[in-house]
Parts: C-alpha cells; sequence; structure tokens
C-alpha cells in the first residue's frame, strides 16, 4: 500500500524515478450506501476526489446540515480540550479495544457532558467569588476592629489622664470651654458615617489624594496593609490590597466617596462599629468561609473526575467526528444524481490501486445491505493528472527538499532520487572535518532512537524541521566523516590514520620544515590529504588548488546530469525536437568548454605538467591559433580546441532557431483542414507533452522569444553555474580555517598558560563555539548553498516542476490541528 507521509521501511521504491501512473476515474454510488463508501475509501486513501459542486456556496451543498453538526460537536470538544488544559490533565491515548459509538448517541452524549460543566463550572465560580468576598470581609473585620480597640483604649487613657488632673490653676493646658459649656455644646454633634473596605495598595495613595481633593479634607481616612495577596472577587487574581476606613459626614460626602470607591475598583464591606458585634460577625463569616470551601473543594473533585471521563474518551471522540466532517466534506464535492438516488464521483487514482477500490466499494454495498452497487469506470481525459511519489520515511525528507522548489509534472523525471546521493554529499564537500561528523551523527543517531517518542508529539517549529530531516542529517553526517577523512581535519588536527606520512624532514631538527620544506621519502599516502601539509608554508596554495578544481570537476559531472536527465525526458515523452535541438546543443556547448576543461584538470594530474590552465582556457577565446608553447598538454591540443570552440559557437544557433520553426511546421500540418476534434484512443487518453492547446492559435513569436530566453539563459547559465559551484571551496576552505582559528587561538593559547582555570575557561569557549558556530551556523550555511546548488544549477537543466500534488481522500492525513 502507498505510503503517503513516510511511514513504512528504509528501502526506496524503484520507481521512485517517475510518479505514479494515474488514471480518471468515475463512482456511481447509491444514496444508502454512500456514507460507508466513502468511510471505506478514506480508509485505503488512494483517491484524490475532484469538486463536482464548485459553483455551489458550502451552505448550498447536500450535506451542509450534517458538516454544521460536527463543526458543532468539534467546538464542544475543543472546549472539553481547553477545560482539561486549565486542569492540568491530559486525554488518554486511544485504545482499540473501545466499540464504535453512534454519531448521534455522541452528539447528545456531548451536549449532556458539556451542559454539565458549564454548570458546574458556574456553580463554582460563583462559590469562588462568594468565598473571596468572604475572605475580603473577614479581613476588613479584623484589620478595622483593630483601629476601634487601639482607638477606644486611647480614648480611655486620656478620659483617665483628665480625671486625675484636678489643679484648678489656669494653664497653657487648662480648656477654654468649661463643662457646663461642652454639655450646652452635645446637643449640636454631627452624627459620623463609616465606609470600609478594601482598595488595591498600588491604587491607594491616588485614592486617598482624590478623597481630599474631592470633600475638601472634611473626610478622615484611615488605611492598613494586608501582609499577604488576597484574591480579587471580580477579577480572580491575587493582588496585594490595603483595608480602608473613611468617616465622613452628610450624604453629599457619602456619595463623591462611593462614587470614588467605584471608580477604583474598591470592594466595600457593611461595617458596625459595636466591638462585640464584630466579633460575632468575624465568627459567622469564618463558619461561612470553612462551609464554602468545604463546598468548592467537593465540587472541583466532581469537575475532576467529570474531566477525567471526559478525557478517557475524547481521542476515541475526536477522531470519530473528524472522520465523520471529513466523509460529509467529500460527500459534498459528489454530484447528486437527478432522481436523487445515487451520487457521481469523479477523481484520480493509481492505476495500481484499481482493485483495493473496488473492494472497498464491493464491501460498502453488502455492509450497506444496498440492493445496488456501486459503478466504477475509467475516464479518458486529456487534463493533466496530479503527481504521486510512493516515499517512506527515509525518502520522504528527500523528496520534500525537491518539491519546495516546485511538483514535478506528471511522470517527469524526478531529481530526488540523485539528491538523495548528491545532496548530503556536496554538503560535505562544504563541511569536511569528520570530528564535527561524528557529533552530527551522534544528534541524527539520537532523532533516529526517539523517532517512536517524537513521532507522536507536538514540537517546536525548529525542533519539528530537524526531526523531520533526521535522515538527511545523518547522511549528511555519514557524507562528512567521509571527506573529513579525505581532507585529514578532526577538529583542524591531522592524524596518520592509514600509514605514516610519505614526508620527512630534510633535517635532524625539523628547523627547515616550515621555510624550505619537507622532502618525500616514503610511499604516497594512500587515503586523503597527507598529514604533513597541514601546517606548512604550502599548506593554503595546495588545498586552494585541490578544492577549487574538484569543484569544477563535480559541478561539470552534476550539470551534465542534469542534461542527460532532460534527455531521459524527452525519450519517454517521445519528443524528437528536444532530443535534437535541445539536448545534444546543450551537451556539444557545456563540455566543448567546460568538460574540456574538466579534461585539462585531471589530465594534468595525471601526466604533473605545470601548464596554466587559465592562459589555455583564456586565449582558447582570445587567440585559437597561437602555439601553446609550455601549455601543451597532448599533442594536437590546438586543433582539439579548435573545434571545441567552433561547435560550442555552432551549439548557439542550433538551440535557438530550428526549434520554433519545427513547431510552427507541426502545428500546420496537424491543424492544417481541421474542423473537429478526433477522438482519442484509450493509449493516447493522457496527453502529458501539450506545448499548446488544440483550441489556441500558435503564435510564433511568442514561441521564439521563449525559446531565445532558454538559450540566453542556458549559455550564461553554463559559465555563471560552473562558477557556482566554487562554493563547495569557499566554504570548505572557511570551515577548515575557522576551526584552525578555534584550536590554535582558544584550546592550544589556554593550554600554554600552565593555569588550570584559564584552561578550564579556554575549553569551555572553545566548545561554545564549535557548538554555535561550527556545528550549527556552519550547518546551516553549508545546508541553504547545498540547496542552492540542487535548485538552481541541477534541476534548472531539465526539472519543470509545474505539476501539482496528489492529495487523496485519506484518514491517514487527518491532521492533529483543530479545525
Amino acid at each position: 500500500m502507498a505510503d503517503h507521509g513516510g511511514g513504512g521501511g528504509c528501502c526506496p521504491p524503484m520507481d521512485l524515478f517517475r510518479s505514479e501512473p494515474m488514471h480518471l476515474v468515475q463512482i456511481i454510488i447509491p444514496i444508502e450506501s454512500a456514507h460507508l463508501t466513502a468511510s471505506y475509501l478514506g480508509d485505503i486513501g488512494l483517491i484524490q476526489f475532484k469538486d463536482l459542486n464548485a459553483e455551489k456556496s458550502p451552505f448550498q451543498r447536500t450535506y451542509a446540515g450534517q458538516i454544521k453538526r460536527c463543526g458543532e460537536m468539534a467546538r464542544k470538544l475543543r472546549y472539553f480540550k481547553d477545560q482539561m488544559s486549565k486542569a492540568g490533565l491530559t486525554p488518554t491515548p486511544k485504545t482499540e479495544a473501545q466499540g464504535d459509538i453512534n454519531l448521534d448517541d455522541l452528539e447528545i452524549k456531548l451536549g449532556d457532558l458539556e451542559a454539565e460543566l458549564i454548570e458546574v463550572n458556574a456553580n463554582s465560580e460563583k462559590l469562588q467569588r462568594g468565598y473571596n468576598e468572604l475572605v475580603e470581609y473577614k479581613l476588613v473585620l479584623q484589620k478595622a476592629g483593630e483601629f476601634f480597640r487601639t482607638a477606644e483604649s486611647s480614648v480611655v487613657a486620656q478620659q483617665r489622664e483628665l480625671s486625675s488632673d484636678n489643679t484648678p490653676e489656669e494653664s497653657l493646658e487648662t480648656p477654654l470651654l468649661t463643662d457646663q459649656d461642652s454639655k450646652s455644646e452635645q446637643g449640636k454633634q454631627v452624627k459620623l458615617g463609616v465606609l470600609a473596605g478594601l482598595v488595591a495598595k498600588g491604587k491607594s495613595m491616588a485614592f486617598e489624594r482624590i478623597l481630599f481633593r474631592a470633600t475638601r479634607g472634611n473626610v478622615f481616612l484611615r488605611q492598613s496593609t494586608v501582609e499577604e495577596a488576597v484574591v480579587d472577587p471580580s477579577s480572580g487574581e491575587k493582588v496585594e490590597k490595603n483595608v480602608f476606613l473613611v468617616f465622613y459626614s452628610g450624604e453629599r460626602a457619602k456619595s463623591k466617596v462611593l462614587k470614588i470607591c467605584e471608580a477604583f475598583g474598591a470592594n466595600r464591606y457593611p461595617f458596625v462599629e459595636d466591638l462585640s458585634k464584630q466579633q460575632q460577625t468575624i465568627t459567622e463569616v469564618s463558619g461561612r468561609t470553612s462551609e464554602l470551601k468545604r463546598t468548592i473543594d467537593a465540587g472541583l473533585l466532581h469537575r475532576g473526575n467529570l474531566l477525567q471521563t471526559i478525557g478517557e474518551q475524547y481521542e476515541r471522540w475526536n477522531l470519530l467526528v473528524r472522520k465523520e466532517k471529513s466523509i460529509y466534506h467529500t460527500l459534498n464535492m459528489l454530484s447528486i444524481d437527478v432522481t436523487k438516488k445515487c451520487l457521481v464521483a469523479e477523481g484520480w487514482s493509481p492505476i495500481y490501486a484499481t482493485e483495493q477500490i473496488q473492494d472497498a466499494l464491493a464491501r460498502a454495498t453488502i455492509d450497506s445491505n444496498s440492493q445496488v452497487g456501486a459503478i466504477f469506470r475509467i475516464l479518458h481525459t486529456k487534463e493533466l493528472p496530479p503527481t504521486f511519489f510512493r516515499t517512506n520515511k527515509f525518502t520522504e525528507s528527500f523528496q520534500t527538499i525537491v518539491d519546495a522548489y516546485g511538483v514535478a509534472k506528471y511522470q517527469e523525471a524526478n531529481p530526488g532520487v540523485y539528491t538523495v546521493v548528491t545532496f548530503p554529499f556536496l554538503f560535505a564537500v562544504m563541511f569536511g572535518d569528520w570530528g564535527h561528523g561524528i557529533c552530527i551523527l551522534l544528534a541524527a543517531l539520537f532523532l533516529i532512537f526517539k523517532e517512536k517518542k517524537y513521532s507522536t508529539q507536538k514540537l517546536g517549529d525548529i525542533m519539528e524541521m530537524t526531526f523531520g530531516g533526521r535522515y538527511v542529517i545523518l547522511l549528511m553526517s555519514l557524507f562528512s566523516i567521509y571527506t573529513g577523512l579525505i581532507y585529514n581535519e578532526f577538529f583542524s588536527v591531522p592524524f596518520e590514520l592509514f600509514s605514516p606520512s610519505a614526508y620527512v624532514c630534510r633535517d635532524t631538527s625539523c628547523s627547515e620544515a616550515t621555510t624550505i620544506g619537507l622532502i618525500k621519502g616514503r610511499d604516497t599516502y594512500p587515503f586523503g590529504v597527507d598529514p604533513a601539509w597541514h601546517g606548512s608554508r604550502s599548506e593554503l596554495p595546495f588545498l586552494n588548488s585541490l578544492k577549487m578544481k574538484m569543484s569544477i570537476l563535480i559541478g561539470v559531472a552534476q550539470m551534465n546530469l542534469g542534461i542527460i536527465m532532460s534527455f531521459f525526458n524527452a525519450l519517454y515523452f517521445k519528443n524528437p525536437v528536444n532530443i535534437w535541438f535541445q539536448f545534444i546543443p546543450q551537451m556539444i556547448f557545456l563540455n566543448g568548454l567546460f568538460g574540456y576543461l574538466s579534461f585539462l584538470i585531471v589530465l594534468k594530474w595525471c601526466i604533473g605538467s605545470k601548464a596554466d590552465l587559465y592562459h589555455i582556457m583564456i586565449y582558447m577565446f582570445l587567440s585559437p591559433t597561437d602555439d601553446l608553447g609550455e601549455n601543451q598538454l597532448f599533442a594536437n591540443q590546438k586543433t582539439v580546441q579548435l573545434v571545441l570552440l567552433l561547435l560550442s559557437l555552432v551549439a548557439v544557433p542550433w538551440m535557438l532557431l530550428p526549434k520554433p520553426f519545427i513547431l510552427k511546421a507541426q502545428y500546420n500540418r496537424t491543424h492544417q483542414g481541421e474542423s473537429y476534434t478526433p477522438l482519442e484512443g484509450e493509449d493516447q487518453s493522457l496527453q502529458v507533452e501539450a506545448n499548446h492547446d488544440s483550441h489556441e492559435e500558435f503564435e510564433f513569436s511568442e514561441v521564439f522569444v521563449h525559446q531565445l530566453i532558454h538559450t540566453i539563459e542556458f549559455v550564461l547559465g553554463a559559465v555563471s553555474n560552473t562558477a557556482s559551484y566554487l562554493r563547495l571551496w569557499a566554504l570548505s576552505l572557511a570551515h577548515s580555517e575557522l576551526s584552525t582559528v578555534f584550536y590554535e587561538k582558544v584550546l592550544l593559547l589556554a593550554w600554554g598558560y600552565n593555569n588550570v582555570i584559564i584552561l578550564g575557561i579556554g575549553i569551555l569557549v572553545f566548545i561554545f563555539a564549535t557548538v554555535g558556530v561550527l556545528l550549527v551556523m556552519e550547518t546551516l550555511s553549508a545546508f541553504l548553498h547545498a540547496l542552492r546548488l540542487h535548485w538552481v544549477e541541477f534541476q534548472n537543466k531539465f526539472y519543470e516542476g509545474d505539476g501539482y500534488k496528489f492529495h487523496p481522500f485519506s484518514f491517514m492525513l487527518l491532521g492533529d490541528e483543530d479545525e
């Protein structure tokens, strides 16, 4: 069976080179078995339905009511999930042992559970609000009671002091009014009102100032800080507050105080001045608080049990609702027969899936007790089918890299087959260090070993991307170890792994090793770069020359592969024009110049010549008839260069001119005297290579301009793309030099101080620099450059990428995200 998202084994299927052969099918389904048929087709997931009701709005479609029902159930399930997350509960993973449940029964059950949960939440919120108000009320009574007790004790002390003072003499402290005068004024005393409550601590100063200004100082305010933050009854959040007492005189002052309290969000509570009644009220409030606490705890326990029951069934219910909604969405894409007794479906499916689809239709007919079976037939069309590659968890990530550029046209050659090898290899050319490669390998192996765990979890964006490309990273690390062994670099340190160095010192003390150089005293180092090159005076020129020439060889080889792929596309689609007037001249032009350069590089390595290849290539264009002199590498070289140059020049008009005229002649021959469209045979039912629709007029100027642009792009691209592959050399050099700097200027420098603390700091700096710069930033940089080389330099030689992906109706593809 197809692996749509990358399950299954690790080996790529043999048919990954071309997309699966597809056909357009029509299914006529009786109404009574439509739902079960859609369900069984969703289980196998091998048909992409076409929307036959595109002109209708979602509300005009047949199953709009059922979709609305499923949407309402999905809303209730989201509400349950939100409540569970607030309670710190997670849904229990679904188990296979549970039986099926009817959608109608589920709808009733979800409605009852939602109503019960809403009622429980409302009661809990109401009780919690009452509890928080009682807690605040108790604090007000305690703090205000302390104030009144303090004031009462102060008054008693003053009265005792006055009664004990019987001196008749007048002094500065003698009251101006006698007792008789004060008694005559008692009838004129004003009764003061009092308001008590709590205000947020941050607003207390502003509260006091506004009160003073609004009443012109005709109130008396006392505040006391509450030691611990209290839960505000309105917001449900913990807030630091002050208890306040406001003494006022008159109704106007009272109304002003009330408005100010309301503006500052101050909670007011009733208060009596009688100390005995205060104590009695505190006792009552404490009793009610403890009673409410017990009630709230019982409510929370009931709510927890309810959510636990929902959590045990949540995944099962959620899957059922998502399945039902997707089934009805699919049924809405089908057209209903005029008799309203059957539905007509059209869709694309792989040819190999025909038997599976017919089996599913037969099972649906039997299980639904339908009197009439579904009718399955194949339609013939010129419409371009979708592209479908059967990938597994190993090849999926490489195919994703290709699809990010563009989905392959139906059955054109798939660059993903070669990307499996070429992408990690080009990355490794830029990232050649087997020490760093081992570090990345360990990270990749960790992700692979945790595959089952992480595949069922929701990861962050960056982690999700990294985990998805774990097999790409695995191959990148293996190739990096391979190229690192070739470069002989382990965190920039060379090792004599395969044999001793082929070079020895000129003298016993090796004093001239870095100035005059070494002499060859043994056999050539068997694999990779000889360790003696590292640290020598000629290291950089040697490695620059080697890596630059290797970059050109790799680039020309990969571009040739791209042109050869265009030949196989033309051969497959039976397009001889593209073979004779695109493939052949492109091969001649590219290899007449840069293929010849690659040949000279290899030849120079083989014969050990000192010829200047820059001089040869430049004067091949400027003075092709001049004598080569010491730059001659083989006999008749000048004649070969003249022939290659002439062939390259001829290849340009060869690409440009003939193809538009041939296409014009083919069009005229095909449409001459045509007044009707002939019926297509079964073998020609899928017209893949259709440059122009038969009903459109052939625009010669448009075709010629297109061919002109294509020719110019290839000629200039042959030069720029070859130069672009030099990034392999540049990034490899940068990686090697950065690694050397971190090793010599951090680690060795710290080692030289003979101090444990400095050495420890040096090791930490080296580790963080290596991980942060070389293993993260450099990895990302080399990845992006390898991506560019595949998308631009390789794929533009043959890959059109203007197809569309096969999106089958499948329950396996139902997203975890809530709709």
